[in-house]
Parts: C-alpha cells; structure tokens; sequence
C-alpha cells in the first residue's frame, strides 16, 4: 500500500497538523521536530498527493498562456490545443487564462506579462519574443516565484524554468537534408521564407539549415531569405519579387506559416519550373500541398503534446512533484505525401 500522512505522522510521532506544516513549507516547527517528519517521510517512501493536497486547501492554479493571434494556423491551433486543456481540467481546480498578443510584437508581448498578477498567477506559458521589455517581465515573475515555460520559441538567456517544443536547430538541419536529398545532387540558388527573423525559432531554424546545405551540399546556396510576417499577400509578393530578380530557384524552404502565399506562386508556375519545397506544420493546407506534389515534406510538431507538457511542467513546479523527463521531449515528426495520416 502506498504511505499516507497518517504513516508519516505514526512513523514520525507528530500530529496531522505538524506533518501539514513540514510539507508545506509553513512556520511553527521546531526543527528537530521538521527533521523527524523529514526522515519518516524518506523512511516510507512517502509521495506527496499534490492535487488531493490543493483540493484540500480549496486552492485553486491559475496558468496563464501568451498566445500569438494573427493569421497563423498554427497559432489558431495552438489556442485551440490550451482550451481544450482547460476544458479536461474544469472541476480540477485549475484555471486556464488565455491571453492574445500581436504576433512578432515584444513590447506588446512585455506589456501583456505586464498585466498578470503576480498574487493571482500560478504559471506562466508564452511562445517568446527576445526584447529586452520581456526579458523584465520575466525577471519580475520569476522574483515573484511564478514559473514560466516557453512554448515553440524559447528565450535561454532569459528567466524562465523550461522550454516546451521541438529543437528548433534539428529541425532546421532535418529541412536541409531533405531538399538535398530530393535534389539529388544538382546545383542551385534556394530561398528561405521566414514569418519573422526577429523570433529565435525561425533563428534556430535556418541556421541548422545553413549548416547542413553549407557543410553537406556545397553546389547548393541558401543566400536568399524573405520575411513575410506569415501573412499570405505579403509572403506572396516577397517571393513573386524574388523569383523574377534571383531566376532559377531550385529548392524552397519555408521556416514559418506563411504558406498560402507560397503556394499561391507555385501554383501559377509550370511543374518543371517549381522548386523542391519543405515547410512545416501538418495542417488541411499542408496536406492538400502535399497531396498535389506543390510541396514535398512537412516537418511537424505535435501541438495537443506541447500544450498537455507545458500545464504538466508548470504543475510539477508549483507542486514541487518530479517529472518523467522522456514524457516531456517534444519529437520532430516527417511527412511526406506516402505516410500521410
């Protein structure tokens, strides 16, 4: 049978009310009394209940989550992904408080931070944006002791306690050798489409992929990157502009979710003359590219994962409950038009 308080308290010869106190921190101890319950507790391989723990102090978590609105699916499916979290935790005594925030933005992501109480907020999760602004507000949440996990984007030399999503720089290189691949040895210009340069995702993204097209496939040159902000005109005129300046491009990699645009040039051009093209996130948009042959890889991350790790990390540092570190790992996913499912 697994150990209850009431073990600890027989083992360790205290009251309820003292084992009560020692596990949760709160003054009113002696300490050779606190080191007595200690020593029961590792004796007994005692675990905390962390949830019947917070049903018992009628506490109740509130997780804040920083989302991007704008025109990303992705996004859009991110937001999706934290209500419906919320939704399985009703009646489980935490809360889920979305908050939108312009994409690429980080004053406007600094002056949302800004806004949450400290008092009020038991975590926090928010797909970073490296500016200075949010670097303070991270750092007031962090004085304040609220965790914070980053989602997608991570900010490293920023506070915060994990990062929940795919390496980034892996899945740049993963890019790079499937256009290679697919290639096959012939020589060539490709351009790489970013929603913003200004996000360290898309950073990370395209420096793995320059490490593996300059190291692996020198007779390709990936000297060309646009920016369209992931919206679909301005991503479409970007990339008319730079087929009519560059010429031939054999090879198209698109880090962000611009697609539509994307896919709105390569329609209008003949098959013979489109380029090979990874881009990522499976969504309806993707798959009818793949479907058609307009793209021919979609790197991918599971969304509902990202979402259900990131309330479990900021749980288990509320709770001060460990975690199983191989149920946290964020995969890079490959499809192609043959494994769709």
């Amino acid at each position: 049978m697994r150990p209850t308080v009431h073990d600890v308290a027989r083992a360790a010869g205290v009251g309820l009310a003292t084992v009560d106190r020692v596990l949760n921190d709160r003054p009113g101890v002696r300490q050779a009394t606190a080191e007595r319950v200690k020593a029961a507790v590792d004796r007994l391989g005692f675990v905390r209940d962390a949830s019947a723990a917070a049903l018992a102090r009628k506490r109740v978590d509130t997780l804040a989550f920083l989302i991007p609105n704008g025109p990303s699916d992705f996004m859009h499916r991110l937001e999706a992904e934290v209500r419906a979290a919320g939704q399985r935790l009703a009646g489980r005594r935490v809360n889920i408080d979305i908050r939108s925030v312009p994409p690429f933005d980080g004053e406007a992501l600094a002056a949302a931070l800004r806004r949450l109480d400290t008092g009020k907020v038991a975590g926090v999760a928010l797909v970073a944006t490296e500016a200075a602004a949010v670097r303070a507000e991270l750092c007031r949440l962090n004085a304040a002791g609220v965790p914070v996990v980053t989602l997608v984007s991570d900010a490293p030399r920023f506070p915060r306690h994990r990062y929940v999503g795919i390496d980034n720089v892996a899945a740049g290189r993963t890019a790079a050798s499937l256009i290679g691949q697919f290639l096959g040895g012939r020589a060539g210009r490709i351009v790489v489409v970013a929603g913003s340069m200004l996000v360290r995702d898309h950073v990370e993204r395209r420096m793995g992929f320059d490490q593996v097209i300059s190291g692996q496939y020198p007779r390709l040159q990936a000297s060309v990157t646009l920016e369209g902000r992931d919206e679909r005109a301005a991503t479409r005129q970007a990339l008319r502009e730079c087929l009519e300046r560059e010429g031939d491009i054999v090879g198209l990699y698109n880090i962000g979710a611009g697609l539509e645009g994307i896919l709105d040039v390569l329609s209008a051009l003949p098959a013979e003359a489109r380029p090979v093209v990874v881009a990522h996130e499976l969504n309806d948009v993707t798959r009818a590219a793949l479907e058609s042959g307009l793209i021919h890889a979609v790197i991918n991350q599971d969304i509902g994962h990202e979402i259900r790790s990131a309330i479990r990390v900021l749980r288990a540092q509320i709770d001060g409950t460990p975690l199983v570190a191989g149920q946290e790992t964020i995969r890079i996913e490959i499809y192609l038009r043959d494994n769709l499912p």
